[in-house]
């Protein structure tokens, strides 16, 4: 009966996220609707925000805003942050495309009993890539990189016992070549434990931030203004168009739908919409067993790449050490998998 209520439980309450989520999108007040026939894709810059971080998030299909209590949260909600109780240290790795590397590293420290703060760094890098023209297409002997970094301030607590929040501010540099663009940005989540039934709820808006605009030297050119006249070659500079950071909204909901002393399995829910691409609904579970392994999957819809994924994670515990190790595995339409490992420590 229990189960039952529980069920129906998390079913209204997902509709009760949903609902005010599609009828006052806060990305759509903001940026415009992302759905519908004119799907702005390619509308905003500094992409490698949208991808996630963390092993066990990842295995969850990123249904994660409400579940999010170690070191990641950051990423997905940075309200979760409270729940991760003294000094931490996380970092996670994920092999992108086309020899691409993601990177996340953050730690943390307690400010009294309610309140933690941390710090952490996202960064997207590539390998050399040769520098091809139009008169030169098998490459110039030339090569430049794509460097995307993050770099943030965040401090969580609880204002309640069940309620807590957390707030990020971070600076965001894209980097191509020899052009560059940055800005301040900031996060604000919120998490809620209802006390019934183990539910939780989760919300959080990432990425509100100033507008960006590439600079460099590779917008530096000097040639000719008119070509028929015989005169010096001329200085001019070309303008990078302006770019917003992909604002990002989560709601999301979990409940522990089976707890023992053995066995604890979480299910998930997460609404996710972003100011340049349709909404996505995403659904993911973990069941842990003995607090020491862990199995996870998830499913996102909305998605055209991503959509089924799986992972698995091992606890350790003892020497006044309390350590994970998670990894994911997120297959791909076409563009092959995306593997992710993470590490987190935790002093007791």
């Amino acid at each position: 009966m229990k189960k039952i209520f529980k069920f129906n439980l998390i079913a209204l309450l997902m509709v009760i996220i949903v609902l005010p989520a599609l009828a006052v999108d806060p990305v759509s007040a903001i940026k415009g609707s992302s759905g519908g026939q004119f799907v702005k894709v390619g509308a905003a810059g500094g992409q490698f925000l949208k991808i996630g971080v963390g092993a066990r998030a990842a295995g969850m299909g990123g249904a994660y805003s409400s579940v999010a209590n170690d070191l990641t949260a950051l990423y997905w909600n940075p309200a979760g942050l409270a729940d991760v109780k003294g000094v931490s240290g996380s970092f996670s790795y994920t092999s992108w495309f086309y020899g691409y590397s993601h990177m996340f590293a953050a730690a943390t420290m307690p400010i009294g009993t309610n309140f933690q703060i941390a710090a952490q760094i996202i960064s997207l890098s590539s390998q050399n890539i040769e520098i091809t023209t139009f008169d030169q297409p098998d490459g110039t002997g030339l090569f430049y990189k794509v460097q995307d970094l993050s770099g943030g301030i965040t401090l969580s607590g609880f204002l309640t016992d069940q309620f807590s929040f957390g707030v990020t501010a971070k600076y965001v540099s894209n980097g191509i070549a020899n052009l560059s663009a940055g800005g301040l940005a900031f996060d604000i989540g919120t998490k809620y434990e209802t006390g019934v039934q183990g539910i939780k709820i989760g919300f959080a808006i990432m990425n509100l931030g100033t507008e960006q605009q590439y600079s460099g030297s590779d917008l530096q050119k000097t040639m000719k203004i008119d070509q028929a006249f015989k005169q010096a070659p001329q200085d001019y500079a070309l303008l990078a168009y302006p770019f917003q950071l992909p604002l990002t909204f989560r709601a999301g909901i979990s409940s522990e739908v089976i707890k023992s002393e053995e066995h604890v399995l979480t299910a998930a829910f997460d609404f996710v919409t972003m100011s340049d691409i349709s909404e996505q609904y995403i659904v993911g579970a973990e069941y842990t067993w003995n607090d020491l392994l862990s199995l996870r999957g998830g499913y996102v819809f909305g998605q055209s790449q991503f959509n089924i994924c799986g992972g698995v994670g091992i606890k350790y515990i003892g020497g006044g050490i309390d350590g994970s190790l998670d990894y994911s595995i997120t297959p791909t339409s076409n563009l092959g998998l995306v593997n992710r490992i993470g590490v987190s420590v935790k002093m007791k």
